[in-house]
């Protein structure tokens, strides 16, 4: 008689990805929002393929602009997105978007208890226009978010706006990425592409990754999806 435990297929463990994207008014100069819809598209197909035996990629969008924060990409596998462009608009209720994805974290009907620590990745182009300081504490002391992989990008947010960033990314061991011209958001999520693509690979999935950034790397731009 076979062995049980050669009998048992293993099933892969969701990978989860959150980008907290700011879509106000202001991301429409110099193109950020094409940019940062072209990045966001790029990274996806990137990973679409790249699941293995331990983890599964899904993503989820959660925007915040004119008609507040809202799940823009509801959280789905990679390789079954279709991807929708976002649009800029309004102001910058990053607070509501602290609120929104502890909700969604802490949802296990959707987030179920197997999966890897998430993958969080904040974005914005200036400083909140509600009030962000208790809802990103929430947040941030929730179980999952405690143990979430956090990357920041600030695109032009100011000392204050990086400040807010800063607080986002609490004790982790990068630091906030600063984009000076648009281009770099694209160089950010190839960043982001790595480590994702390198946490899937691990043989432990919620271990953290040795992938580095260094705004000097050429490599990262010559990095092909």
């Amino acid at each position: 008689m076979e062995n049980l435990n050669d009998l048992i297929i293993q099933k892969a463990s969701p990978l989860p990805v959150i980008i907290l994207a700011d879509i106000s008014g202001s991301m429409v100069s110099d193109n950020k929002i094409g940019i940062l819809n072209n990045a966001i598209r790029e990274m996806i197909d990137s990973l679409k393929d790249e699941n293995t035996l331990r983890a599964e990629i899904y993503f989820s969008v959660i925007t915040f602009g004119n008609e507040g924060a809202q799940p823009h990409l509801k959280f789905s596998k990679a390789n079954e997105i279709d991807w929708h462009d976002l649009k800029a608009d309004g102001r910058t209720p990053m607070g509501e978007a602290f609120s929104v994805t502890k909700v969604l974290l802490e949802d296990k009907d959707i987030i179920p208890s197997r999966s890897y620590a998430p993958t969080l990745v904040l974005l914005s182009d200036g400083m909140p226009t509600d009030n962000w300081s208790d809802p990103l504490n929430q947040l941030l002391s929730s179980p999952r978010a405690s143990k979430a992989f956090r990357i920041a990008m600030s695109i032009g947010a100011g000392q204050d706006g990086k400040k807010v960033l800063e607080k986002f990314l609490g004790d982790s061991e990068l630091d906030v990425f600063e984009a000076v011209q648009a281009r770099d958001i694209k160089k950010f999520f190839k960043f982001v592409t790595m480590s994702v693509s390198q946490r899937a690979q691990s043989v432990n999935p919620n271990q953290a990754v040795s992938v580095s950034f260094d705004d000097t790397n050429e490599s990262l731009d010559d990095f092909e999806f």
